[in-house]
């Protein structure tokens, strides 16, 4: 893949870290900040799955956070540059991954099978398979009622973009 969404998912993961922080010191800081790369990652990779796509949002760029930063209450006085790379799209799917860990696996799943993982395997057991310790770590990030506003944002296009999925039986 020739187009880069690093600048993306960096920015996008390092928002939902700063917008729903860790507890417990430096171990949960890292697990959680794992977390929200691997959210990040198969939301930009599903939100732009070919070149093409990530050609285009490299140029244009992703619109910035103001959005979500109004949402959320974040106090974002300091213009730092890194927060006009923050797609909100992205935020929002990577949000309902963290909150739903089947959403998760069909999205881990879909995203196997396009352009971006040619030739490179990819790991997302930290979004897919949280243990406890993960849980913890991240539990602001995976909280369903806290991120629900801006999860909501782009929700519907997420799950139709996923298609129908299977009724849980008990």
């Amino acid at each position: 893949m020739q187009a880069d969404l690093s600048p993306v998912i960096a920015a996008t993961a390092q928002w939902l870290t700063r917008a729903y922080p860790a507890s417990g010191g430096a171990l949960a800081a890292a697990l959680c900040e794992v977390q929200a790369r691997q959210a990040a990652t198969v939301a930009a990779w599903l939100c732009y799955p070919t070149s093409m796509d990530a050609g285009l949002v490299e140029m244009a760029g992703p619109g910035g956070s103001a959005r979500l930063d109004r949402i959320t209450g974040a106090d974002h006085r300091q213009e730092e540059a890194w927060r006009t790379w923050v797609d909100e799209v992205v935020a929002s799917w990577a949000l309902c991954l963290l909150t739903d860990p089947e959403l998760a696996r069909l999205a881990a799943v879909a995203v196997g099978e396009g352009d971006h993982l040619v030739g490179t395997p990819a790991e997302f057991r930290r979004l897919t398979a949280p243990d406890e310790r993960d849980q913890r770590a991240a539990a602001l990030l995976r909280h369903p009622d806290l991120v629900a506003p801006v999860a909501e944002l782009h929700r519907a296009r997420l799950l139709d973009l996923l298609g129908p999925r299977e009724p849980l039986v008990a």
